[in-house]
């Protein structure tokens, strides 16, 4: 049996270990799992997944469970960021793809705040660790990126808690099945507020100004 062949046939049990684990560690498994899933090596949907199954275990805590969630995820890439801002772009472009830190860094330019802020609401496959690693290598300042961040996180791990309450573990179905149709429907509505508000303080200034 090949390295490949054994790996394959132990994963579905270290996952399933892994999972029971991170329940039985209740909200105090966001900080370990965060800064996993927050690191170059990120583990896409595994934040929601224990979002969702914790809350739907105990609806009373939910939101205690959305607020451990953030905590984990902004600990998580906050240590990646300041690892990317210590490092620069060089040692960035070393463990992302060129093309995609260079889209990251071409949106980062253009939308500073909302490149960190709406990616952070966003399901997988959205490339948030680019971002994040952008941010740091840009000397991006620390305070607004951390505010950017917990925001972002806050609004999408709160939702996640709620909907576990209402819908228990169905919702990771109807999530696997539509390809988290709610937290891009959220992200698109915090795209066009965003947009309305710059639009109107566009306006304020002229008005200002003239």
């Amino acid at each position: 049996m090949s390295s490949h062949q054994i790996i394959a046939f132990f994963a579905p049990e270290v996952a399933r270990s892994m999972r029971r684990w991170f329940l039985q560690l209740g909200g105090v498994g966001f900080i370990p799992l965060g800064l996993l899933d927050g690191s170059v090596i990120p583990l896409p949907g595994s934040m929601d997944v224990l979002t969702i199954l914790l809350a739907a275990r105990g609806p009373d805590l939910w939101f205690y469970y959305a607020i451990m969630a953030t905590t984990g995820s902004v600990l998580g890439s906050f240590v990646t960021y300041r690892i990317a801002r210590k490092g620069g772009k060089e040692a960035v472009a070393r463990r992302v793809p060129r093309a995609v830190l260079n889209r990251a860094y071409k949106i980062f330019e253009r939308w500073g705040f909302g490149a960190i802020a709406i990616p952070a609401m966003l399901p997988p496959p959205t490339p948030m660790i680019a971002f994040v690693l952008a941010a740091g290598a840009m000397q991006y300042s620390m305070a607004k990126f951390l505010i950017a961040l917990t925001l972002g996180r806050f609004v999408r791990y709160t939702l996640l808690a709620y909907l576990g309450v209402r819908y228990g573990r169905r919702i990771l179905t109807v999530i696997t099945t539509h390809g988290h149709l709610v937290l891009w429907a959220v992200g698109a509505l915090v795209v066009i507020g965003l947009a309305v508000f710059l639009v109107i303080r566009a306006r304020s200034k002229r008005a200002v100004a003239s």
